[in-house]
């Protein structure tokens, strides 16, 4: 940051973010590139001014620039967030005191319903794999625990066999922010989690140093890669002759979505996804509405009749 009026408020933000918000490192530099936008704004204007003299009007012609500039709703609304998220800091620290940010909103995004796999469909690709070989064993045991727990693909990755409590049914998961969450693990996944422990992971001569209690490896006794998941994932899809775009991440929509349609409530939904904010949960709800309605247009008779 050039001006030096920001930056003692700046650096205490960020640290801010890291110790009381745990926020990743790649956010926090995303909030600090957002907050960067706004000194260069400011340093355009010829406006050497400290964070407690801006006024909501400025932001509001912050934005408008940003905005003839090109810049998409998405970007717009996380910059709404880094700025809205400093201002309640400085206000916390005493350096500010009111939040010009209080007025601002940001633009309505059109959230995007992800893809799901039925339940047919998941055990289609399941069958897919050759569990007479070691990695057709692990290859089974990483989309048994995908589905079972709707693990994002880097938390798959990172998971450790000290954090596997499978005598009473859970793992222990590190998410987003380095929180922790635990989750249930079903009989399925445990069993072929099993197999893949015993008949492979722990017969293994070459894990290499540093790699030792990751739960997934590679050939080379590495820690799996999130580009081999993918590869995984989608080998699978083809080979089940499934048309739609599929990934790790279509097995933890099918999980969430399945569970709602099971009758599963949402913050339950939400404890076992990692989400911070229930908002991100409810799209399962869109999803879970959109199933009701395509069901009633296919099997009402009323509605039948009409498309006869």
């Amino acid at each position: 940051m050039e001006n030096k009026l920001w930056s003692p408020w700046i650096r205490g933000f960020e640290a801010f973010l890291l110790l009381e918000r745990s926020l990743s490192a790649n956010t926090i530099e995303a909030y600090k590139r957002d907050l960067g936008k706004l000194a260069e704004y400011l340093h355009l204007q010829e406006r050497k001014v400290p964070p407690s003299a801006i006024q909501t009007e400025d932001l509001f012609q912050f934005l408008m620039s940003l905005n003839e500039l090109g810049l998409s709703a998405p970007s717009q609304a996380r910059l709404i967030s880094a700025l809205k998220t400093f201002y309640k800091y400085l206000l916390l620290e005493g350096g500010v005191q009111n939040d010009p940010t209080a007025l601002l909103e940001g633009p309505r995004l059109q959230r995007a319903i992800p893809s799901v796999l039925s339940y047919e469909e998941i055990q289609a690709m399941l069958a897919t794999i050759d569990l007479s070989t070691p990695l057709g064993l692990r290859n089974r045991a990483i989309m048994e625990v995908l589905y079972a727990c709707g693990l994002r693909v880097s938390e798959l990755c990172d998971l450790r066999l000290s954090n596997l409590f499978l005598d009473i049914e859970f793992i222990r998961i590190i998410g987003k922010g380095n929180k922790e969450r635990i989750i249930p693990i079903g009989a399925d996944a445990i069993k072929h989690l099993g197999f893949y422990l015993n008949s492979v992971r722990h017969q293994m001569p070459n894990i290499q140093k540093g790699h030792e209690n990751y739960v997934f490896l590679n050939r080379r006794g590495a820690r799996l890669s999130r580009v081999m998941v993918f590869l995984i994932v989608k080998e699978a899809a083809v080979t089940a002759e499934i048309t739609q775009e599929v990934s790790p991440h279509t097995f933890r929509h099918s999980f969430a979505t399945h569970l709602l349609e099971g009758g599963a409530d949402l913050k339950a939904i939400q404890d076992m996804l990692g989400h911070e904010s229930i908002l991100t949960t409810e799209i399962y709800t869109h999803l879970d509405t959109d199933y009701l309605r395509e069901t009633i247009l296919r099997f009402h008779p009323r509605n039948r009749r009409g498309l006869e």
